[in-house]
């Protein structure tokens, strides 16, 4: 616990800060800089898909192991692997399921005045954030997407979440 003379005296100048402005490794490189992502970067709108085993299909095509990106179709039949923006395979979604109950408080008055609210404070944090040079605080959406393998069935499970949407898809191993 700080207290006493360090508080008082080293803390408060302007030149020396508690933390650095970038949370740092041991190695020197900023967090968010290194090649391995658990969940999405904030440009990107999609969930980043770890495979760590190369992936065939049996007729010769490989999906090799690296990050890709996840996106869900816009009929929600199918799961989308990317690697910049390209599709890199198609996987045929067989469960589906949507959080009614969120959707369901989004329509609620007492919600879309919290809403209001949170959105001025966020304009006025924005606004603040602003005059320092600092990027405006963006809302980004609980993303995530894993991948494993069944060892019963003999395929891999694809799990896809992005705010109140979950799907699974399946590719078979061959």
């Amino acid at each position: 616990m700080l207290e006493g003379w360090f508080v008082n005296n080293v803390l408060m100048h302007k030149e020396i800060r508690a933390y650095p402005p970038q949370p740092q490794e041991t190695s020197g490189v900023v967090h968010g800089t290194d090649a391995i992502y658990r969940y999405s970067l904030k440009e990107s709108e999609y969930p980043t898909l770890i495979i760590i085993d190369a992936i065939s299909d049996g007729r010769g095509d490989i999906i090799p192991p690296g990050h890709y990106e996840l996106a869900l179709s816009d009929s929600m039949d199918f799961l989308i692997i990317m690697q910049s923006k390209q599709p890199i395979a198609v996987v045929p979604v067989f469960k589906i399921e949507e959080d009614k109950t969120t959707l369901d408080e989004q329509r609620t008055q007492k919600y879309k005045r919290r809403q209001k609210k949170l959105e001025k404070e966020r304009a006025k944090t924005n606004k603040k954030r602003a005059k320092v040079g600092m990027p405006p605080d963006e809302e980004i959406p609980n993303m995530d997407a894993t991948i494993e393998y069944n060892e019963k069935g003999g395929y891999y499970l694809i799990k896809y979440e992005k705010g109140t949407i979950k799907a699974w898809g399946a590719i078979k191993k061959i």
